[in-house]
């Protein structure tokens, strides 16, 4: 997003929707936040690091992966635009994080230093409302997940998908929603030409 007013736009859609900072804390706030561009699979935070940074997601696909020793992989969120992201326990505890966070497509982010963005909450209570709040948000969406993932078929898992978020089909690509779900991309072809949406 090359145009300062549009990402401004997209930014304040997303804290306002949670009502909490004024005018002023909102620009504070993005203030905090520099544009940065990766090219597709580029890896933002890696799995035995810490996280230094927040994200914000202007334009791009992003995905935080585990992965163990003999190179399986499980895709456990996925972030687009209008979406904040990066590495949520690392970012919370200042450990070093199993998870890695990485670009699936180009992607145009602007970033914060997690540091700062702490100083800016000692001085402005509401910015640790917000993200106190966002990431209340964040955890009510992994307890979801981990009912789907452990209570759900394959096919009712696709149609939760579809229909938390009718538009992934299109900006995500499929071999990586398989993995979101759990099958692998044939038995997902399949769901995508058999179940009636």
């Amino acid at each position: 997003m090359d145009n300062p007013k549009e990402s401004y736009r997209l930014f304040e859609k997303t804290v306002e929707t949670f009502g909490i900072l004024t005018a002023e804390e909102l620009r504070k706030f993005y203030e905090l936040f520099k544009p940065i561009s990766y090219p597709r699979k580029s890896v933002l935070t890696e799995s035995g690091s810490t996280e230094k940074y927040l994200y914000f997601v202007q334009k791009g696909v992003q995905r935080i992966v585990y992965q163990d020793d003999i190179g399986h992989e499980a895709t456990i969120l996925f972030t687009y635009q209008g979406n904040f992201g990066g590495v949520l326990d690392s970012m919370l505890t200042g450990r070093a994080t199993p998870y890695s966070y990485e670009t699936l497509t180009k992607s145009n982010l602007l970033r914060a230093p997690i540091s700062e963005v702490r100083n800016l909450g000692k001085a402005y209570p509401a910015i640790n409302q917000l993200l106190f709040e966002g990431l209340l948000f964040a955890f009510g969406g992994l307890l979801e997940r981990l009912v789907e993932i452990q209570c759900f078929s394959a096919e009712e898992k696709f149609r939760i998908l579809l229909k938390r978020s009718p538009h992934i089909l299109q900006i995500i690509p499929h071999k990586y929603l398989a993995n979101y779900i759990g099958i692998d991309a044939t038995n997902f072809s399949k769901l995508l030409n058999s179940v009636k949406l």
